[in-house]
């Protein structure tokens, strides 16, 4: 079997969520809009592979003009080789960011296209552990009044999610007092028996996120995610050291490298890889396999639909993160996908690679 064609598919809803938290600056009044990027492998032997990349168009871009022709004509059971090539050619201008971003998301479509030619659910290629994982419902954003905050929480309560996320760090860690406000909050409309993590967005300093730890500690906060600068590994150490609290982070680091250093320094309690930066599958398996051996917990950042799938085959899995402006404009993108029920989420045991297909009116109307 050869690859004979490559080719992507960048989309923009314009009526799409946009995010704000404690360091994405406000958006504009009234701003709408959110996109995404799916690569499309081909071969001479009829399987096509579905990769899900991140919206930047310059991601596209890196995939079109710099990776494409390593592709053509190889054998795409070669992942390994393949990832290797692709690696190498961005050493130059890419070993973070863009570059990984557009490895990330072929990769994916490779494992997408393995998984088909073999009539195998991705996570069963994998080597599945389980069958159906837990979710918890993310968001919080920083731009919700508190009214808001609270009706999209006790949402997520009310389908039988068991665990919830929100943003602190409001305003780049300039409204301590309105982060308490609003934990306080969550934590009396969601009550005590569901699990609450907290995501700063590297909006605190160290000595700052110490100090907030300590309040935190009175809702019975599970994790502080991000506290302080992905950047800032030192700092990362002293919280969690200072903490009760388990600190996650990881969704902005990148390859087993990154990690190592990470989990070496003691930066992290909870690691979060996310498949569409870290690397793809090949990557994200690696660094769960990393963290099993330091015996650390994964709970995988964002691109949810495939983490289903490769949190299934992680016995060291923690939770798996449900965006509902994710929900939403996959609602748009694809066919059809499973739903979690009461807090669990079961990939399609009948449906090989990811089990995706992309909706052909939302092409027709949204790509560009």
């Amino acid at each position: 079997m050869k690859i004979t064609e490559v080719r992507t598919t960048w989309m923009v809803d314009p009526d799409g969520f946009v995010i704000q938290d404690a360091t994405i600056p406000p958006p504009k009044p009234g701003a709408k809009g959110r996109s995404a990027l799916f690569v499309h492998i081909k071969t001479d032997e009829g399987f096509e592979g579905l990769g899900i990349g991140q919206g930047p168009r310059a991601v596209q871009a890196v995939i079109e003009d710099n990776l494409k022709d390593l592709l053509i004509g190889q054998d795409p059971f070669s992942i390994e080789k393949l990832w290797n090539d692709m690696f190498w050619r961005v050493r130059g201008f890419g070993r973070k960011g863009i570059a990984f971003c557009a490895i990330s998301a072929v990769d994916i479509g490779l494992w997408d296209l393995k998984a088909k030619a073999l009539g195998l659910p991705l996570y069963r290629l994998l080597g599945s552990y389980t069958n159906s994982v837990p979710v918890y419902g993310s968001g919080g954003w920083t731009s919700f009044n508190e009214k808001d905050l609270l009706k999209e929480q006790t949402g997520y309560t009310a389908r039988g999610f068991k665990a919830v996320k929100m943003k602190v760090a409001k305003d780049f860690g300039q409204s301590e007092g309105e982060d308490m406000k609003r934990l306080a909050a969550v934590r009396k409309a969601v009550g005590d028996d569901v699990e609450l993590f907290v995501d700063a967005n590297n909006g605190y300093y160290a000595k700052q996120a110490i100090a907030m730890s300590k309040r935190f500690e009175d809702y019975n906060v599970r994790w502080f995610e991000e506290p302080v600068l992905a950047d800032d590994i030192q700092g990362l150490a002293e919280i969690a050291t200072a903490t009760t609290i388990p600190v996650a982070t990881g969704e902005h680091e990148y390859t087993k490298y990154g990690f190592k250093e990470l989990i070496v320094r003691g930066g992290v309690d909870i690691v979060q890889p996310d498949i569409g930066r870290v690397g793809g599958v090949t990557e994200w398996m690696k660094v769960a396999h990393l963290a099993h051996s330091f015996n650390l917990p994964v709970a995988p950042h964002a691109v949810q639909l495939v983490h289903l799938h490769t949190a299934c085959a992680t016995p060291n899995l923690r939770i798996v993160e449900y965006l509902g402006v994710s929900e939403a404009s996959d609602d748009v993108w694809f066919t059809e996908y499973p739903k979690p029920v009461n807090g669990m989420w079961t990939p399609y045991p009948d449906k090989p690679g990811l089990g995706l297909e992309l909706n052909p009116k939302s092409v027709k109307k949204f790509a560009r």
